[in-house]
């Protein structure tokens, strides 16, 4: 719980009870989890703490980047809990999203694109993983 509470303060956030209880579950979570799954994952805890609650959370968290909120799969917002760069690969038969280091693959031409400000980008490859 202590993590939580300092990786919150150093994220510039006020560790409320309710925000900790986001934060310290998400520490436990692997993956790229939703919301959803986060309040199903807070509530084996916390069982009366509302969904608004641990959206609100994640929302802040994001904007604070303790958290990275990405749209990976058609519809669906999962949380990244990664903070260095990496890709995603997307299992299509299972659904699982993969991280891909990011020196796997090599992307040009980023320099080149003058008419955008480009902030971050990341390539998201979708297809199936190799079963031995």
């Amino acid at each position: 719980m202590v993590k939580a509470i300092q990786q919150l303060r150093d994220a510039g956030i006020h560790p409320t009870a309710q925000r900790v209880a986001v934060a310290e579950r998400l520490r436990t979570m692997e993956g790229h989890p939703t919301a959803d799954e986060v309040l199903h994952a807070v509530r084996q805890t916390y069982p009366t703490i509302s969904r608004a609650t641990v959206y609100n959370a994640l929302a802040l968290f994001a904007d604070h980047g303790v958290v990275h909120k990405r749209t990976l799969r058609e519809g669906t917002t999962v949380y990244d809990l990664r903070s260095e760069p990496h890709h995603h690969m997307i299992d299509e038969e299972t659904g699982v999203i993969h991280d891909v280091p990011w020196d796997a693959l090599h992307v040009v031409g980023v320099d080149e694109l003058t008419d955008f400000d480009v902030l971050e980008y990341q390539v998201v490859i979708r297809g199936r993983l190799h079963r031995s």
